[in-house]
C-alpha cells in the first residue's frame, strides 16, 4: 500500500492539545504548532478500521486484555527488536510517565536522590520532585555533535547513594540511540552499586536509518533483572489519545511490587478501544511505520538544510531516532524570554523552548517535524525570516 503524508489534516476544533490551545498557551490562535510530540499524520488505516468496528459495537463495557493483544506485543518486540519476552512479563499501564512515577515511588526512598541525564524530557523532573525525591542530575556532554554519557560523574552519584536511574532511550530531546558499549558500561555501574533502571523506551520504534535500538534489558542478564522498561505504541503509530503503554519487567519480585501498586491505584484495567487498535497496529502497521519514518527522515534533512542555508547562526543536532530536531539557538543571542518572543510574537510558530528539559537545554529549541512538509516549510520560513529581521546589521551571517 502507498501512503501519503503530504495532506494537511484539519485538527482545529477537535479538542487537540496541540492545535486548540495556541491562544491560551502562546497568545495567538493562528500560531503554527510544531511542539508537543504527536504527529500531524493519520494513524495507520488498519488502526482506524479497527477503532470504527469497535465503536460500532455500541456497548462500551469493561474490557480485559485479549490473547491476541498480548501475542501482538510479544511478536512486535521479537520482530523489531529481537527481544524475547513473555506475556507474563508485560504489564499494561495508562502511560509511560505513569510507569516512571511508580518506579520512583516503589524503588527509591523518600528524600533520596534519583538520577536523570539532562537535558531530558521534562516529566522526568516532575516524577522525581512530586514523589518527594531529589533530582541527581548527570548532565550529558556533547562530543562530535551528539550527546554522550559522563560515566565518571554518573558513578559519583551512585557512590553518593542514588539507587534509581531514569534512562531515556532513545534520548529525547537529543535523538541519541545508545550503542551497546555505552549501555554495557552503564550496566556495569548499575551492577556495582545495585542501581535499578527505569528505562523510557517510548521512541524505540522511531529509530532512523543506520541505527538500531537495543532494549536496555537485552544488554545483559543482570540488567534484565534490574530494569523496568516502559514502552508504548502511541508515539509509533500516533495514538497518544488512547493512553496505552506497557511495562516489561523480567524480575518477578520487581514485577510483583509494580503490579500490586498498579492495582492499588485501580489503573490496571484495559481501555475499551486498545485491544483492537493496538493489535491492529502491531500486526498490520509495520509498512505504514516504515513509510512514515522515510518521510520523517526527508523532513529532518529538509529542516537541517534549510536552517543551514537561511539561519546559520543556529546549529541542529542530527538525530539518530525520533521525529524531534534539537536546535542550538544560542548563536541568536537571546535568553529564554527572547526565544519565546521570537517564536510566539515575531515568527508565529511554537516549538518547545529548551530550558524545560533542564538548565543544559537553555538556548535550545525542539522542533517536531512529524507533519506535512508544507507545514514544516512554512514554520521554518517564518522562524528564519523573523530571526534575521531582528538581527543588527553587524551580526555575521545576517541577511535580508
Amino acid at each position: 500500500m502507498t501512503y501519503s503524508f503530504d495532506q494537511v489534516p484539519d485538527r482545529r476544533n477537535t479538542h487537540s492539545y496541540k492545535w486548540d490551545q495556541s491562544a491560551k498557551l502562546f497568545g495567538d490562535p493562528d500560531i503554527l504548532p510544531l511542539w508537543v510530540a504527536d504527529m500531524d499524520f493519520p494513524s495507520p488505516p488498519a488502526v482506524q478500521e479497527a477503532l470504527i468496528r469497535r465503536a460500532e459495537q455500541g456497548v462500551y463495557g469493561y474490557t480485559f486484555r485479549s490473547d491476541d493483544y498480548a501475542a501482538a506485543l510479544v511478536g512486535w518486540l521479537k520482530q523489531r527488536h529481537d527481544w524475547d519476552v513473555t506475556p507474563a512479563q508485560i504489564t499494561d499501564v495508562p502511560g509511560v510517565v505513569t510507569t516512571l512515577s511508580l518506579c520512583v515511588e516503589l524503588f527509591s526512598e523518600p528524600g533520596s536522590p534519583v538520577i536523570l541525564q539532562s537535558p531530558v524530557y521534562y516529566p522526568f523532573y516532575d516524577v522525581i520532585k512530586m514523589n518527594g525525591r531529589q533530582v541527581a542530575n548527570n548532565p550529558l556532554v556533547i562530543r562530535d555533535g551528539r550527546y554522550e554519557m559522563d560515566y565518571d560523574h554518573l558513578e559519583s552519584l551512585m557512590q553518593g547513594g542514588a539507587r534509581l536511574l531514569l534512562l531515556c532511550s532513545p534520548h529525547n530531546p537529543g535523538g541519541r540511540v545508545w550503542e551497546r558499549a555505552e549501555l554495557e558500561r552503564l550496566g556495569e555501574l548499575c551492577a556495582r552499586y545495585d542501581v535499578i533502571v527505569a528505562s523510557d523506551e517510548i521512541h524505540a520504534d522511531l529509530v532512523l536509518a543506520g541505527h538500531r535500538h537495543l532494549p536496555t534489558a537485552t544488554i545483559s542478564t543482570d540488567l534484565a533483572q534490574r530494569t523496568i522498561t516502559a514502552m508504548a505504541p502511541t508515539k509509533t503509530f500516533n495514538l497518544p489519545g488512547l493512553q496505552s503503554s506497557y511495562a516489561v519487567i523480567q524480575n518477578p519480585e520487581l514485577k510483583r511490587r509494580f503490579d500490586y501498586k498498579l492495582k492499588a491505584l485501580s489503573i490496571h484495567m484495559m481501555h475499551y478501544f486498545n485491544n483492537d487498535a493496538i493489535t491492529a497496529a502491531y500486526t498490520e502497521g509495520a509498512d505504514w511505520l516504515d513509510a512514515m519514518l522515510a518521510y520523517v527522515e526527508e523532513n529532518l534533512a529538509y529542516a537541517i538544510d534549510y536552517l543551514g542555508e537561511h539561519l546559520p547562526q543556529v546549529v541542529p543536532m542530527k538525530p539518530e531516532a525520533t521525529y524531534l530536531l534539537w536546535v542550538d539557538c544560542r548563536g541568536l543571542g537571546r535568553d529564554i524570554a527572547g526565544l519565546k518572543q521570537l517564536m510566539y510574537r515575531e515568527a508565529g510558530v511554537a516549538f518547545n523552548e529548551g530550558s524545560v528539559y533542564g538548565d543544559e537545554g537553555s538556548g535550545y529549541l525542539r522542533i517536531n517535524v512529524a507533519c506535512p512538509r508544507s507545514v514544516l516549510a512554512q514554520a521554518l520560513e517564518r522562524f528564519c525570516r523573523a530571526a534575521i529581521a531582528a538581527m543588527p546589521d553587524t551580526v555575521p551571517g545576517a541577511s535580508s
